[in-house]
């Protein structure tokens, strides 16, 4: 399992996109805002188009938008959309692969490992991840409010 920029700026453009809610946010506005190629960007959603998670819309006010509940779509859809398998080995999900399957002392620790990381991104929301960016965003307490003296 490497999880490449692919996904890494797929999740992080779709927050973007999730920020605008009904309203379109364009590549050219999700680029300047995560400091990404445009022309990189264009290539993720296609994908993302193609597969129904985002809609586009043409015109001088047009981009993208979420095309499903930001409560129902999870990290490892992005992910698998964008990287294929996180298996963290390739005799997970094809036994084929490798002659050893079923006779590796290894093999228990791999599966373990591809449901963790399974899980962890299965639980996460996009939702999730806007509450996280909106989160980071809030402006820090002012130091008054803590000196007690």
């Amino acid at each position: 399992m490497w999880i490449s920029t692919r996904a890494q700026y797929g999740l992080r453009a779709l927050v973007e996109v999730a920020l605008g809610g009904d309203r379109t946010t364009s590549l050219k506005t999700i680029s300047e805002r995560q400091e990404l190629s445009q022309a990189y960007l264009e290539q993720i959603f296609a994908v993302l188009r193609n597969a129904g998670m985002v809609e586009s819309v043409r015109g001088a006010h047009g981009g993208y938008r979420m095309a499903a509940p930001l409560d129902q779509v999870d990290a490892l859809q992005v992910v698998e959309l964008l990287e294929g398998s996180v298996a963290p080995v390739t005799c997970i999900e094809d036994s084929a692969t490798c002659d050893k399957t079923g006779q590796c002392s290894t093999e228990p620790l791999w599966r373990e490992v591809d449901q963790a990381v399974r899980a962890v991104l299965r639980r996460t929301t996009l939702a999730d991840l806007v509450r996280r960016r909106t989160f980071l965003q809030l402006e820090p307490l002012p130091a008054h409010l803590f000196d007690r003296s």
